[in-house]
């Protein structure tokens, strides 16, 4: 069940408010879908063998593009063996495609064919996708220092895309004027229907690695990604499946790194923290809708956050691609995080590469 998180009303069963309609909370599952190994059904494409955990209704369809699977590749790094998520593969280059799914099929099964979003790219151009491949019109609204091939791709799927001059923030207010003057909200950000496709990531890591990874690096932004492999691995202990939670590491960019700052200083440390410009253009955000959820679990997990200055971002970037990943450089950070943490967390690790260098135009 889906409720909000301050007041606990129950998510309506008709219209899609992107918010509590009576405190303005954010909503988020109450009881999250459960895990069953049993329930797995192994013929059914990408993270779809995991429908069960969804919380989707019976009838609602199954909008896909080939999104999962993604694959788990070993390499040699500062003479240790780690082993890296390419989430960069899925269909529209990141990892938003295994939430945006879930989102589209809600979506769909309430009748929605039209809806706006907000994203610094990546959230857009798959949002994108998956609503040109369910027939919905969309508007997707972007800061103008987005990059150009994210906006490229955005409209190539035949969404309208409105550049917002400014900071992310300023995208995220035009995108919600527009909702209250009628449109369907659709955010990756507010709207939890897309939690339990991050949770996939976890199920897909057990199974490619025969049991649970000591460690996951994930950049950090919202924190969706880093709350749904959480949860995924959560589910799977409260299952019987494996004893412990993997150590949790949310990377961001020091120039903006609220849950960094929250972390290491408590409710103070966001007076300590600003929009800064940066290269990392996919995790500047601010103000991220489920801080304390988040920091919950990572500290739960014996995890912690980890802050990359600038100057450390694209020789990341370079180290990853003399490796044969080819990434962006909001997804480089995690090099940078990898060397900070190495010899403090557990092994095996595992690091989440989460969209492509052909995205950017750094």
């Amino acid at each position: 069940m889906i409720c909000c998180t301050t007041c606990y009303q129950s998510y309506p069963e008709i219209a899609t408010p992107y918010c509590c309609p009576n405190c303005g909370g954010v909503f988020d599952f109450a009881d999250l879908p459960p895990f069953d190994p049993k329930r797995v059904v192994p013929n059914q494409p990408g993270i779809w063998r995991y429908r069960h955990t969804f919380g989707l209704l019976i009838d609602a369809p199954v909008v896909s593009l080939g999104e999962g699977d993604t694959p788990l590749v070993w390499t040699k790094v500062f003479g240790k063996d780690v082993a890296f998520k390419l989430e960069y593969l899925n269909p529209t280059g990141s990892f938003k495609d295994r939430g945006t799914v879930l989102l589209v099929s809600f979506l769909r099964a309430r009748g929605i064919d039209g809806a706006v979003e907000d994203s610094s790219g990546n959230a857009g151009a798959s949002f994108a996708a998956y609503a040109a491949g369910a027939g919905l019109k969309v508007r997707v609204f972007v800061p103008e220092y987005a990059s150009g091939p994210k906006r490229a791709q955005i409209a190539a799927f035949g969404a309208e895309v409105v550049s917002v001059p400014g900071p992310r923030s300023n995208a995220a207010e035009a995108v919600q004027l527009a909702a209250e003057q009628g449109a369907v909200y659709a955010s990756h950000a507010y709207l939890p229907q897309g939690l339990p496709g991050f949770a996939t990531v976890a199920y897909e890591l057990y199974e490619q690695l025969g049991g649970a990874p000591g460690a996951v690096i994930t950049p950090a932004g919202q924190g969706s990604l880093l709350l749904g492999i959480g949860r995924g691995f959560a589910a799977m202990r409260d299952a019987g499946v494996i004893d412990d939670l993997p150590v949790l590491v949310g990377v961001q960019a020091a120039a903006c790194a609220p849950l960094w700052a929250l972390y290491q200083y408590g409710p103070s440390g966001i007076e300590r923290v600003s929009e800064g410009e940066t290269r990392a253009e996919g995790v500047r955000i601010i103000q991220p809708h489920r801080s304390e959820v988040i920091l919950e679990l990572v500290k739960s997990s014996k995890g912690l956050f980890v802050a990359v200055e600038e100057g450390k971002i694209l020789p990341g970037r370079d180290e990853l691609a003399h490796r044969g990943f080819y990434v962006e450089p909001t997804s480089a950070i995690v090099w940078d995080a990898l060397a900070q943490v190495m010899g403090q967390v557990p092994e095996p690790i595992v690091v989440a590469l989460t969209g492509s260098g052909l995205k950017s135009n750094q």
